[in-house]
């Protein structure tokens, strides 16, 4: 089961293909592959500010599974 790489909760929501939503830190992510390719702050006007300069490596995706 995927997890949130901020809070590293469980409780994620399905946004669209390929996106997922944690209910409890309130980030957005993309996977390929059953990783997370990109993670994302959602702001207070529905925009999103990118957040892979803190969760993801350079050139890899992050893979957080039990």
């Amino acid at each position: 089961m995927l997890r949130c790489p901020n809070c590293n909760s469980h409780d994620l929501g399905k946004v669209g293909t390929n996106q997922l939503y944690c209910w409890q830190c309130f980030i957005e992510m993309t996977t390929e592959n059953d990783k997370i390719a990109s993670v994302y702050q959602v702001e207070e006007d529905g925009s999103l500010t990118s957040l892979n300069d803190l969760f993801l490596e350079e050139s890899s995706h992050v893979q957080f599974f039990d």
